[in-house]
């Protein structure tokens, strides 16, 4: 048997990477992983930890306001940005840290390299080292795209969101993504005038539709302003600083910062997969099997880079299952069949299983349940928004295909719900159930 440097060699230390590495390491693997940025990988560092804390200093604008109809004499409130961005950079440096004595703890090399593969069993060292492995995990994550278009280095991406010295007065958000309008809804509770701009007329394209219209409705009238139908032509820097933000079919936008959220891409390039006959598809993604191993027999992948789900319960999953196959005799693969997923807006969705379009494309036909309310916060607060809750349902089996909802807690109700669609529960299990009251998740059972 050939002798190598290392059992497993792990290109990033993201959330699929660091648990591969954990999981091989604890079933007797020698494993080093090389990260070039830091610990933790996209979701801990400038993804979805730190955004969710933007959101949810966000919300203390709408609770503010609403704790007046309480009864408590809540003065006029000033925010700190800078405040929030460092208490918020703060906890993602702790848990990098965390992140960092996982691996120690574990026995995992650590190596703050760039690391490119050489060949099948072989990686290059930023430093100039090269190293061998029995097996190569590529687990690289994904990069924001940015727009081909004249001016657009005067825009920043989700990477750098995070880092802001003062918060723009004006802002353009490029793109109609669960990013894009996550940070909409987060700079307009800010209190910085928001135009999200999308070069067609779909928001958040793979959710209910009925659901995704009415967070539309919902930010319109909270005053997003929404340009559909807007391609990029060019960005232009003013001399005092400021930015116009020239689009198709509408006036040139005004705006003191552009964010970019216009998708992200496998993180490949550059990493010398060629050298190894890995295959890419058209977007630059891995190509791997159902065991996540690519076209070269000893390089595996997980996560964003393969572009399949990009979330990171996902690579997390796809990075144990890989462990457990190839060092803990105990294969088993990752079950991508009604995967939850939310979008932390203001107001919050959340959704699994199929759609209502997805169910009539399959099936044919199928039931729809709806509760369309207001929550009992709102009512209270003079809030006039409405929560939104859809059950899809097969028309002969009564088997609940999908929930979809949008409104307060939405991801955490449809986090408990999820598996009774995972399950394979049907309408009469949730009409049996009595209903928890007065509460918001109580809907789910009472739809008729």
């Amino acid at each position: 048997m050939p002798s190598y440097d290392y059992d497993l060699f792990v290109i990033g230390a993201g959330s699929g990477g660091v648990r591969a590495s954990r999981v091989a390491a604890a079933h007797g693997a020698k494993v080093a992983v090389a990260e070039e940025h830091r610990v933790g990988g996209t979701c801990v560092i400038r993804g979805c930890v730190p955004k969710k804390l933007l959101v949810y200093g966000a919300h203390f604008a709408e609770d503010l306001q609403d704790a007046k109809r309480f009864g408590w004499q809540v003065p006029d409130c000033l925010f700190d940005w800078p405040a929030l961005r460092d208490n918020v950079l703060s906890e993602v440096e702790r848990l990098e840290g965390i992140y960092n004595s996982t691996l120690v703890n574990n026995k995992v090399e650590l190596i703050p390299e760039r690391a490119t593969v050489t060949g099948p069993h072989e990686v290059k060292l930023a430093g100039g080292r090269t190293v061998t492995a029995g097996i190569i995990l590529i687990a690289t994550g994904a990069w924001p795209d940015v727009p081909d278009c004249p001016g657009s280095e005067h825009g920043i991406t989700s990477n750098e969101v995070f880092h802001l010295e003062a918060l723009p007065k004006r802002i353009v958000i490029a793109g109609a993504g669960y990013i894009a309008n996550e940070f909409a809804g987060i700079f307009h509770q800010f209190g910085s005038h928001v135009t999200l701009v999308n070069r067609t007329d779909v928001i958040l394209r793979g959710y209910d539709e009925q659901i995704r219209d009415r967070l539309l409705q919902i930010s319109t009238v909270k005053g997003i302003d929404f340009k559909f139908h807007a391609a990029f032509e060019k960005v232009e820097k003013l001399e005092d600083g400021s930015l116009m933000v020239h689009v198709t079919n509408h006036d040139p936008i005004p705006a003191d910062l552009l964010l970019f959220a216009t998708g992200r891409r496998p993180n490949t390039a550059g990493l010398g997969l060629e050298n190894a006959g890995v295959a890419l598809d058209d977007k630059g993604a891995v190509v791997v099997d159902a065991d996540n191993k690519s076209t070269c027999d000893s390089i595996y992948a997980v996560g964003d880079v393969t572009n399949r789900v990009q979330l990171t319960p996902v690579a997390i999953r796809e990075g144990h299952a890989f462990a457990d196959t190839l060092f803990g005799n105990k294969p088993r693969r990752v079950d991508y069949d009604c995967i939850p997923s939310a979008v932390f807006s203001h107001p919050p969705l959340a959704g699994v299983g199929m759609t209502e379009s997805q169910a009539r494309e399959k099936y044919g036909s199928c039931k729809v349940y709806t509760s369309d309310f207001r929550a009992m916060k709102n009512v209270l607060a003079d809030r006039h928004e409405r929560a939104l809750y859809k059950l899809v349902v097969h028309s002969e089996t009564e088997v609940v295909l999908g929930i979809h909802m949008i409104g307060p807690d939405a991801p955490e109700i449809l986090q408990a719900a999820a598996v009774a669609v995972k399950a394979g529960l049907t309408k009469q299990a949730f009409d049996d159930t009595v209903a928890l009251h007065p509460s918001m998740a109580e809907e789910l059972v009472l739809m008729r």
